[in-house]
């Protein structure tokens, strides 16, 4: 996960460049959603369907909820989606499965919405994904997030994606 711009991991209190977050020009819809709250599975989704006010129709399942964050029109009209997900090294606790399946939903989805590149230079995503935790977790988060990127995208790709 050597490059993926569109995940962040901050720690708690911790900054982002506003850059990352606010494109110059449109509309970003913002979306805190907290992992403290995400015991399991049905508090993931809860916790997706209150925050991105997704449809009525929500299949409460992993593929539901990546085929809203991939289908963005299905969500509140913006021209940018920004998703905080603050204590994310407390979701799922239990269940490391289910936390895995967590993470590899939001990489693919930001995948899907991730190659746009302003003219000074900077890669910009049309949906932004941050996840804070402590300071201490930091590390741990970020080595889950790059196992999990490895499991879901293809090793070709990887290098590609990786290159300078």
């Amino acid at each position: 996960m050597h490059n993926v711009p569109w995940v962040q991991v901050v720690p708690e209190q911790g900054a982002l460049p506003v850059d990352l977050l606010l494109p110059t020009t449109g509309s970003t819809y913002a979306v805190r959603l907290d992992g403290r709250e995400m015991r399991d599975t049905d508090a993931v989704f809860l916790q997706f369907y209150d925050g991105l006010k997704l449809p009525d129709y929500f299949g409460w399942n992993w593929n539901a909820l990546l085929d809203c964050l991939r289908d963005l029109d299905r969500l509140p009209p913006a021209d940018r989606y920004v998703l905080i997900v603050e204590a994310a090294d407390e979701a799922l606790p239990e269940d490391a499965a289910a936390r895995r399946l967590l993470f590899r939903t939001l990489l693919r989805a930001g995948r899907r919405w991730a190659g746009t590149r302003r003219s000074d230079g900077l890669d910009l995503s049309r949906l932004v994904i941050v996840m804070s935790c402590s300071a201490a977790s930091v590390p741990d988060l970020r080595e889950q997030l790059r196992l999990c990127w490895d499991e879901t995208v293809p090793s070709y790709l990887r290098i590609e994606e990786e290159a300078p």
